[in-house]
């Protein structure tokens, strides 16, 4: 299979969205981000990287590092973190409190904000640096050593992230914390804020391609385990878009609001597309549109 080839096929999908969506300005260090960039990159299983565009430049993952977090907690801690979020799309937009008070400081999956300060409240407890040990792992795993946290970013995330601050509040106030809140959200921003390629983060999600097992042949997680991660990447990514990214894609994947969306095909490849330019859900218009056509190409998805 040309891989090459498909992948500037998917970058041609992807430039016909230019305009269609806007650059994240919630966060003010992002807003200045320029709206037409684009890059793709494949790597496979037996270590092979493809990319096109502006592949290894660094963009901030925001919540694509999510996925890296969660998988940390159940390498460190086992299945335990279940017990204190749960599995299901939430139907709503991936800040939002409302369901928080009806489910008692519950949130709905790790890969909305609320679930993922609590799958971070885990992390720092098990090994002390929650942001550290993902800058660490994403370091290793794409043999990029310089990979770090943006701190201007992490910086304006934290000036201007008072909703974060309430659903960590919150969440606490139903005893679902461990750590202090302020602690639990400095390491929140610090992995979210880091910046990556989409070479890295091809590279980094490589794991999940295969079965559970690191770069270097050392498992990290059981099949099983790294099974039910790309389920609930399936099933709630994407935030409230899951089913359309699903229904057009049909990849597990996890977005952010740095443009980022990362996509695995077990047993044969992860995928990272980069495009800052958002939908009203919060994905990436051209990194969606790119995967869409790479799917849609190849035939090569889970279903």
């Amino acid at each position: 299979m040309d891989y090459q080839q498909l992948l500037h096929d998917a970058m041609d999908a992807a430039r016909a969205t230019v305009g269609r969506g806007k650059v994240a300005d919630y966060i003010p260090a992002l807003a200045g981000v320029d709206p037409d960039g684009f890059g793709m990159a494949l790597a496979t299983v037996e270590g092979e990287v493809f990319g096109v565009g502006d592949w290894e430049k660094p963009f901030s993952v925001q919540s694509v590092s999510k996925l890296f977090s969660l998988a940390l907690v159940l390498a460190h801690g086992g299945d335990g973190i279940w017990h204190r979020v749960g599995r299901e799309p939430s139907g709503n937009p991936f800040n939002s409190l409302v369901q928080l008070e009806s489910e008692r400081g519950i949130p709905r999956n790790p890969f909305i904000n609320a679930g993922a300060l609590v799958v971070t409240d885990r992390l720092l407890t098990l090994t002390g640096d929650a942001a550290e040990s993902v800058r660490e792992f994403l370091r290793a795993e794409s043999g990029n050593p310089g990979l770090d946290t943006d701190p201007a970013v992490a910086a304006s995330e934290a000036e201007h992230g008072h909703r974060n601050a309430a659903l960590a509040h919150f969440i606490a106030s139903h005893g679902n914390l461990d750590n202090d809140v302020d602690t639990v959200l400095e390491h929140y921003y610090g992995h979210c804020a880091i910046a990556a390629s989409c070479r890295d983060l091809a590279l980094a999600g490589g794991f999940l391609a295969r079965h559970g097992t690191r770069a270097d042949g050392i498992r990290l997680l059981s099949r099983s385990e790294a099974k039910r991660i790309n389920a609930v990447l399936l099933t709630c990514g994407t935030y409230d878009a899951a089913g359309e990214f699903a229904f057009r894609v049909g990849l597990p994947g996890k977005s952010g609001v740095g443009g980022g969306v990362l996509a695995v095909l077990p047993g044969r490849a992860s995928l990272c597309a980069w495009g800052p330019e958002l939908d009203a859900a919060g994905n990436s218009v051209a990194a969606v549109a790119a995967l869409d056509a790479f799917t849609t190409a190849t035939g090569l998805s889970v279903f």
